[in-house]
């Protein structure tokens, strides 16, 4: 019989604070840019590659609405599992770097048939206190976390 404390699972949505705390850098960064001795060419070119990253990261990595950015994490007999509209739960492995800390948590993973790893930032607003306590305790505590 399994452990029923070994089934965990969790979703989140978009988180508004992450995209402030982007938007403000890419400000950032826009500005740096701009302000720079960098010729006009150069100076377009870095700000064309920032605008296409934000249209990259902001829907898959923030806001959560494109239909494969990861919306889930569970956990059970079978091992880690990540979520998203587009695959479903789709097999994982967590690595040893992934971060919980009481605001935020980084889950690094690696999908089953893939050999680079990716991130994706769970901050407090993108799930509900309780659950955010959860998943820090289940990355914290598991005893197989990284199997």
């Amino acid at each position: 019989m399994s452990n029923p404390s070994e089934a965990f699972e969790c979703r989140w949505q978009g988180s508004r604070l992450l995209l402030m705390a982007y938007l403000a850098c890419m400000a950032l960064a826009l500005c740096a840019v701009w302000f720079s001795a960098a010729p006009l060419w150069l100076a377009s070119l870095l700000s064309l590659g920032c605008v296409l990253h934000a249209g990259w990261v902001i829907p898959r990595r923030i806001l959560l609405t494109h239909p494969h950015a990861i919306t889930g994490l569970r956990r059970n007999v079978q091992g880690w599992s990540l979520y998203s509209r587009a695959s479903g739960w789709q097999p994982a492995r967590l690595c040893r770097d992934s971060l919980a800390l009481p605001q935020l948590v980084v889950l690094r993973y690696v999908r089953r048939g893939r050999w680079l790893s990716e991130s994706q930032c769970v901050p407090a607003d993108a799930l509900a206190a309780e659950a955010h306590r959860r998943l820090r305790v289940r990355l914290k505590y598991s005893r197989r976390r990284w199997r």
